[in-house]
């Protein structure tokens, strides 16, 4: 128990609190779902060590399959949570995936990244490269995760996060663009409510992030100012924008970004009338909720 006397030195709620003898306090703590066969989805899951020096983890998803020859393709997720909060292996994040699962036949790799203020960024985007290129060393069949070799195309790999998850999967497209993805190809990047900046410093992310000015002259921060925006490492980008999120505006310029930069791959734009940031993640049997995860079922089909 936080005791009440101590001075509190940050405050950045909803995600975490800063006292002065160094305590962080999280003002949501991520639950944990337990791995195994769903059955009301019929979908199963497993979580595996990808990095043992860093412990990083990632929770597979994987539905029943008629048999051992089929390919499917793979969505690597990465979940929001301001860098701070969330977890791969929470409620939002497994009813989410278990429910995309679902509803088209691929394998799903949600990536566990290491959260700050205790993991200074850039630790999150590193871990989730990290995940990209462990899903990636299964392109021969010889990797460590059998589900993976038996069942996953990485000829077809798709990217997706919501809000800080979404910023995340932007710069691991970067990155496989700028770096090269050995043995797989990412077609696509499904951006939800993006977290991005304006001219207003952004201090809880400057805070995670000491190296950053937290405002829009960061790339990080600010897609519009990268010079690597051209060369974002996947075919198409589906961008989603909710009507009442403070982020919406941040979202359309994201899209703006790519429409105007000399990528050459394809950008739409998808927006939830009278919704709110991740508003599909709590209430995934919504009519509008159902809107959304058909247009990333239908993104995911149709290449």
């Amino acid at each position: 128990m936080i005791s009440s006397s101590k001075e509190i030195i940050h405050d950045f709620p909803p995600f975490f609190k800063v006292y002065k003898d160094g305590t962080i306090e999280r003002y949501i703590i991520a639950d944990y779902v337990p791995t195994g066969l769903d059955p009301t989805t019929g979908i199963q899951t497993k979580d595996v060590v990808i990095s043992p020096e860093t412990g990083v983890k990632v929770r597979l998803f994987i539905t029943k399959l008629d048999g051992p020859n089929k390919k499917l393709p793979v969505v690597v997720h990465f979940h929001g949570g301001g860098f701070s909060i969330g977890s791969a292996f929470d409620t939002p994040a497994n009813n989410f995936l278990k429910f995309l699962v679902s509803q088209v036949e691929i394998i799903a790799i949600s990536i566990d990244y290491r959260l700050g203020p205790e993991n200074l960024l850039p630790i999150a985007y590193n871990d989730s490269w990290e995940g990209l290129q462990w899903v990636a060393s299964h392109s021969l069949g010889l990797g460590p995760e059998p589900w993976l070799n038996e069942y996953a195309d990485l000829g077809q790999v798709f990217l997706a996060g919501e809000s800080a998850g979404a910023n995340i999967a932007h710069h691991v497209a970067i990155r496989a663009g700028t770096t090269g993805l050995v043995g797989s190809k990412v077609i696509g990047a499904l951006i939800v409510h993006p977290f991005f900046v304006g001219k207003e410093v952004d201090e809880m992310y400057k805070y995670i992030c000491p190296t950053s000015s937290g405002c829009d002259d960061d790339p990080k921060l600010n897609p519009s100012v990268d010079p690597n925006l051209k060369s974002m490492g996947c075919d198409k980008v589906l961008v989603f924008v909710a009507e009442k999120d403070r982020l919406r505006n941040l979202g359309v310029g994201y899209y703006e970004s790519l429409v105007n930069s000399e990528w050459p791959g394809k950008v739409e734009l998808y927006e939830t009338l009278g919704e709110d940031h991740c508003f599909h993640l709590f209430n995934l049997n919504s009519e509008k909720a159902r809107a959304l995860m058909k247009k990333m079922v239908d993104f995911i089909t149709q290449y």
